[in-house]
């Protein structure tokens, strides 16, 4: 009884030194997070324990039948060393999927070391299950196939190598209607859903599910799509018509386009009010000449009437050639004559009135040079 009593006592005095010297506390609430092969480990752990440093974690796991080995022969293996984070990822450990395993953690900092702290974990028992990778659906006459893609491990492995016995159990449903959703199991990737009504939106989601341990997974995201069916002749007349009145609305607007840019060009272009003529005949006037060629008939703009009075001068000289003609000839006529021409030609010039007709004014028109006309008038003169 005694050696009992001693020997509490050491244990006791044992703790007390250990929390003295300040023994680090060990991780607390293990758990796992897992999905298909995806394990992730994490922990807790208090920082008010902590001391003056960094506090780092290891984690290693141990296949389960290896613990009945002396200690120094079990060969823990290490995943996470000295991480700060309190998890750690097992996915890429390559654990065996039918296997037991032994998971545990520390903490150390410095020289300092916790307890190890441990959980069992069989990956076929413990794993979650995950939904389908991916859900197709494809519309046929009055229902649906819906295409099951099979849900991946880490290396993008079907799950149904692993999963024997896994199978899937499709939710579907009326989309625009408050009604309870119907299941259909299936342990096949491919499903038809039939004497569904024709031409109306459905709902489907499908759920991964094993019997054996019980497991569901989550359900997959939800895929909705409209049935199909007979069209008939009904429906065929109205989309003709229906189309029919579009191409119409459509060829009527463009036409009105059409009509409307015709007649922008058109006003600007050829405008329906026309200058005076006085205006062009301004502009050709005024127009610059950079090359005038020699052959080319200057004239200047004449204002004719139906009856035109025409003023010819004569010069100085023609004048003296007919005077001295007339004083050869006629010296003996009478002095009146003379006094009558000498009159005539008192200020250098002969000035005679001209009448001329229609055709006479249509024939000056079309004269293009100056002397011309002075020789015409000239001729209508002596006449």
């Amino acid at each position: 009884m005694n050696s009992f009593w001693w020997y509490r006592v050491a244990i006791f005095l044992l703790v007390e030194v250990s929390v003295v010297c300040g023994d680090l506390s060990s991780p607390q609430n293990l758990t796992l997070e897992t999905l298909n092969t995806h394990y992730l480990l994490l922990w807790d752990w208090g920082n008010e324990t902590a001391m003056n440093g960094t506090v780092t974690f290891t984690a290693q796991y141990l296949a389960q039948y290896k613990t009945r080995r002396p200690a120094h022969r079990q060969n823990w293996k290490s995943v996470c060393v000295d991480v700060v984070e309190r998890h750690c990822d097992f996915s890429d450990a390559g654990l065996f999927y039918f296997g037991m395993f032994l998971l545990r953690v520390r903490a150390q900092i410095a020289q300092q070391s916790s307890r190890w702290i441990q959980i069992e974990f069989c990956p076929d028992k413990h794993a979650d299950l995950g939904p389908p990778s991916s859900v197709k659906l494809n519309s046929l006459k009055e229902g649906l196939e819906i295409t099951i893609f099979d849900p991946l491990d880490n290396n993008n492995q079907s799950m149904k190598e692993l999963v024997q016995n896994m199978y899937y159990q499709i939710q579907y449903w009326k989309k625009y209607e408050d009604q309870k959703a119907e299941i259909l199991p299936t342990p096949n990737n491919v499903a038809t859903l039939s004497g569904l009504d024709r031409w109306t939106y459905y709902c489907i989601r499908v759920q991964s599910r094993c019997e054996f341990y019980n497991k569901s997974s989550v359900f997959s995201e939800t895929h909705c799509t409209k049935t199909g069916g007979e069209t008939t002749y009904l429906e065929i007349f109205l989309y003709f018509l229906l189309s029919l009145v579009m191409c119409l609305l459509l060829g009527l607007v463009l036409s009105l386009g059409c009509y409307k840019t015709y007649k922008t060009l058109t006003s600007i272009f050829y405008p329906a009010t026309q200058l005076p003529v006085y205006i062009h005949e301004d502009w050709a006037a005024d127009m610059p000449w950079l090359l005038i060629p020699e052959s080319e008939t200057v004239c200047e703009h004449l204002d004719i009437t139906s009856e035109i009075n025409i003023a010819v001068a004569v010069m100085d000289d023609n004048i003296s050639e007919q005077d001295r003609g007339t004083d050869q000839h006629d010296s003996g006529d009478s002095g009146f004559n003379s006094t009558e021409e000498d009159s005539c030609h008192r200020h250098y010039g002969l000035t005679e009135h001209i009448t001329c007709n229609d055709d006479q004014i249509e024939d000056m028109c079309n004269i293009k040079n100056k002397q011309m006309l002075e020789s015409l008038c000239l001729k209508q003169l002596t006449q």
